[in-house]
């Protein structure tokens, strides 16, 4: 009967290592707030830290930080640029040679519609 418990124990333990990882940008609750998976990275990190990382890696042109968004003209698709308001943060990503809603931007997650400065960047 122990061998049975041990090796169910076991078989529970090799499961759960080889589950995969979640998607890159899949938010889950953390404490008062959410955390972000960076599939790069392999590890959950906040929902800033998520954005600059992702900015970093996409190979298109980053705009940096700020409250004025970049030259419509000298955007590319794909561009990143962590626009702000009220000292807070939001990732734009954009797309121009195809349709989106919110102006023709990306948003993340739902989690992300509410933080930072997400629920403003269009005001």
């Amino acid at each position: 009967m122990r061998s049975i418990v041990a090796c169910l124990l076991w078989l529970a333990g090799v499961a759960q290592a080889a589950a995969p990882p979640a998607p890159d940008g899949t938010a889950r609750a953390a404490g008062a707030g959410f955390e972000v998976f960076d599939a790069a990275a392999g590890r959950w990190v906040a929902p800033e830290a998520f954005w600059t990382a992702y900015a970093q890696r996409t190979g298109a042109h980053h705009w940096g930080r700020g409250a004025e968004y970049p030259p419509y003209a000298e955007v590319a698709e794909f561009d990143t640029f962590l626009v702000e308001t009220d000292g807070q943060a939001c990732l734009m990503q954009f797309f121009h040679q195809r349709w989106r809603l919110a102006n023709d931007v990306r948003r993340w997650n739902d989690r992300f519609n509410d933080h930072g400065a997400c629920p403003r960047v269009f005001d």
